[in-house]
Parts: C-alpha cells; structure tokens; sequence
C-alpha cells in the first residue's frame, strides 16, 4: 500500500481495517512528497494513486514497476486519467471517476482491467461476502457483459450521455494527446506564476512529480509562516472566500485533511485563459489579506 495523501490513506484503511487484509506492507509520505518508490515489492499486489488529488504530487512515470511482476498493479488514477500518460502496460486494475477527468458528474467511476487482473478474478475465491454491485464473476468467470454495457444496478443515462459528450468534445481538441496537452498549458501558466511569485510556491517539492490537474499551493511569505496554524488556515481561507465573494474562483481552498493553501485545478477541461486571468486576483486577495493582517496587529 502506497500513501502520500488523504486519498491514498482511504486505500490503505479500506485493506487494513474494512477487509482487514493480512501481511499490509505501508509506504508512506508526507504531503508534499512520494514514497520511496524503489523499495516496493512487486511479489504482492501493489495499490497506489497514481495523481494524489490532495497534494498535488504524482508518480513522474510507470518505469518503477517491473513488466515482470508477480503481483497485481491497482491504480487509482482519478484526476490522472485523461491528462497524464497511464502506462497501461504497468498498470493490471485501473479506477477513476469521470467527475475530474471529463468535467462529468460525481459518483460514477470507471474499472478497467488488464488479462491478469481477468485471471485472478476467475481464480481467487474470496473468503468474505460481497454485495452484488461488487461481483465481478459468474460461475468462475469474469461477467464480461458489465464491460460491453450491461448494468447490475440502474444508473442515470444522462450521466452516461454527459460522458460521451465529454469525450466527443475531447475528441475535437486532439483526443488524449490534445487533453494532456491543455492540462500540460494550464500547468505551464500556473507553474510561471508561482516561479515569479514572492508568496506562493508548490506543496510538491520535486518539481517532476508536481501534477499537472490538482495544483496545490502553499503560502511562503514569512509574515503568513509566522502565523500559528489556526492563523494559517484563517489567512488562507479568507483569501478564498473574498475570491468567491467577486465571483473569481470558488472552492479553491487546500483539501481539508492537506496543510493549509489552495488547490486550482487544471485540468483539461479547464481553459488556459481562464487560468491566466485568474493569476492577478490571486495576487490582489493575498495582498488585500495581507494589508489587513498588518491592519489588525
């Protein structure tokens, strides 16, 4: 199990303390980091996230993992798919929700799966019940219907149609290729910024493995750092709420569980002019809260 955000904890306790897995091997890290990729064990199957939607952090490629391995890739790859380069070849069981990667709506995700995740399916008898929406095979054999669209619980087929409009729509701008790079530009503009700025810098420290969707800020000016972590969390937040407030930006602020900051997404679907536009009011509110802070001491 690999951890280094708030997502890739979830993983790490739906294993450990919901099916409660024996032999967990944890590799975490601090926000703002990865884990040491070279001390994983490819024998055993291996679960991470390949975008930590929460800290900005991804893994910078899939050449950490061997092609010859014994154990099974699990990959949550929402707020990855579609604007980074998934190594399909590396990865055996793939996730994500078509909410970030399309501009879709919340609640519906994608499974897609490699013949040697198929294989253990259709070999492992799991010692545990599972809920019919879970069951993936029939007889001892993969239900491969639910893979060309067939259902096992009613979903909404305007979500479904929103998706494909999402995809028809990508399609337009260059396919995958034309969605990683929008995602790449709209990096670029914020990654510029934040190189000149005096007061915010990225929560990723490597700048290889900074995503290029959820694009996590921190605040380094030292009148802010000196602040206790309440004080922090204030400062920040005020400077989203007086860019709500004019209609800027809205929910920009640090995921909760991340230290204190903003979060800007952008992704594909998110237009670089937007972002560029964007960048003068983000300086205009920290100066506007800073003059304020210097006010009230």
């Amino acid at each position: 199990m690999l951890a280094w955000e708030s997502f890739g904890e979830g993983w790490v306790t739906d294993v450990q303390k919901q099916l409660k897995l024996q032999n967990v091997r944890t590799l975490t890290a601090p926000y703002g980091e990865l884990p040491d990729l070279k001390t994983v064990n490819f024998d055993n199957d291996v679960v991470f996230t390949w975008n930590g939607t929460t800290s900005g952090v991804r893994v910078p490629n899939a050449d950490w993992i061997p092609a010859d391995r014994k154990g099974l890739t699990i990959c949550d790859a929402t707020s990855a798919a579609f604007a980074q380069n998934l190594d399909f070849q590396k990865l055996d069981v793939v996730t994500f929700s078509w909410q970030k990667a399309l501009g879709g709506e919340a609640a519906h995700g994608i499974l897609i799966l490699s013949p040697r995740a198929v294989e253990r399916l259709e070999t492992f008898k799991p010692d545990r019940p599972l809920p019919k929406i879970f069951r993936l095979t029939k007889g001892g054999k993969l239900m491969a219907d639910i893979f060309e669209g067939a259902t096992i619980n009613t979903v909404s087929m305007i979500c479904i149609e929103d998706a494909v409009d999402a995809m028809e729509w990508g399609k337009t701008v260059g396919g995958l290729k034309g969605m990683q790079a929008r995602a790449d530009a709209n990096f670029k503009v914020l990654s510029d910024w934040v190189a000149k700025s005096d007061w915010a810098a990225f929560l990723a420290k490597n700048p290889a493995e900074r995503s290029n969707t959820s694009v996590c800020l921190v605040i380094k000016d030292p009148a802010v750092t000196a602040l206790s972590d309440d004080a922090q969390a204030a400062f920040a937040k005020a400077i989203v709420s007086r860019l709500d407030k004019a209609g800027v930006a809205y929910d920009i602020g640090g995921y909760r569980d991340a230290p204190t900051g903003l979060r800007i997404w952008a992704g594909s679907t998110v237009e670089t002019a937007d972002l560029a536009a964007l960048l003068p009011w983000l300086d205009f509110a920290f100066a506007a809260e800073k003059a304020a802070l210097k006010a009230a001491a």
